[in-house]
């Protein structure tokens, strides 16, 4: 089934009668700064949707003061990871993309040379799909500095050369490092495959079967869709493709995305810090409050999309703090103070 874009009381779905007052007051108090446009869905319900006028950019542009509404495209930044990773299960089951235990230099044969290094040999499309790669990549500096490796990524010749042939620093699949240069290669993967340009791609097999029709992917000067960062949609879309997640990769009588691409995708394979693992491209908590597990993508500036299964509840958080080191802390109090503290027992 496809959720219902009439909104619902909050009450009849699983929160209590004190939660959207109390999270109205945080937003006119301006104890959310930066918060954009925030939309939950329960039980396939629109339960709350809220947007707030502030200062935004695009990919680093800045677009100055923007009135948020339903119809405002808003940056994903690295949420667009894990939309990736669901375009490349979508990919797999169309039989134009490798499977995870696949070599992945073989799938760039333009590059012979690489593939003469055994050390590069031992990598497989599964250490790109975690971020297990073992290789020097450091995105910890800020994404304003050219030492940024997705930065340097960008500003490459050859994008795909700078990536593949990063020096080799631990055994592949031994531990996590966060790598956008890892999504650009799903990226390349799903683009040569299927012969479509990625967001072609998403339009036909994802986009348009969820009827999103207003969607923008920024390229790079070199003209490759970010894959890393570059998504922009509405929050109601990006709503809507994780309850399309919740209901088994179904929407409306369709399968979008395979279920067990998505049962794979949501087993956790290394943990990437404090209690929190990594699938294929997204986030994974097991369950510390009783409200069972917990899968989520996330984003610069505070860009979430959070799925509570046993919940049935999807939560869509858009913010504009990008770059800026408190930028966790409006979407983990949305989550902390307001959603979670709201559920009705």
């Amino acid at each position: 089934m496809a959720f219902d874009d009439i909104a619902a009381d909050p009450a009849a779905h699983g929160f209590n009668s004190g939660f959207v007052g109390k999270l109205d007051q945080a937003i006119a108090g301006g104890t959310l700064p930066s918060l954009h446009g925030l939309v939950i869905l329960a039980d396939g319900k629109l339960v709350l949707e809220r947007y707030v006028a502030g200062e935004d950019e695009s990919w680093g542009r800045p677009l100055g003061r923007v009135d948020f509404d339903t119809g405002t495209l808003h940056d994903l930044r690295s949420v667009s990871k894990s939309i990736v990773g669901l375009l490349y299960g979508i990919a797999l089951k169309l039989g134009a993309v490798p499977a995870p235990d696949a070599s992945l230099v073989v799938q760039f044969p333009e590059y012979p040379d690489l593939a003469r290094d055994p050390q590069l040999g031992k990598r497989k499309v599964a250490h790109v799909l975690t971020m297990t790669l073992g290789q020097e990549w450091n995105e910890d500096l800020p994404y304003t500095d050219p030492a940024n490796s997705e930065i340097a990524m960008e500003m490459a010749a050859d994008r795909y050369r700078f990536i593949l042939e990063r020096p080799v620093i631990a055994e592949p699949g031994t531990g996590w490092t966060y790598t956008g240069g890892a999504s650009a290669l799903l990226g390349r993967l799903i683009e040569k495959g299927s012969g479509l340009s990625l967001l072609d791609f998403a339009r036909q097999h994802l986009f348009a079967p969820l009827g999103i029709d207003t969607v923008q992917w920024i390229s790079g000067a070199d003209g490759t869709y970010s894959a890393a960062s570059g998504l922009r949609l509405r929050p109601r879309d990006l709503a809507k493709i994780g309850y399309c997640v919740l209901q088994g990769g179904s929407w409306d009588g369709e399968q979008i995305i395979p279920p067990d691409w998505l049962a794979e995708a949501f087993t956790p394979r290394v943990t990437c810090f404090d209690d929190i693992g990594y699938g294929y491209q997204w986030y994974l908590r097991a369950s510390t409050d009783g409200n069972g597990p917990r899968r989520f993508a996330m984003g610069n500036g505070g860009q979430r999309l959070i799925l509570i299964p046993e919940r049935k509840l999807v939560i869509a958080i858009l913010c504009g703090q990008y770059n800026h080191p408190d930028q966790w802390k409006t979407p983990a109090a949305i989550m902390l103070e307001h959603v979670l503290p709201g559920l009705a027992g």
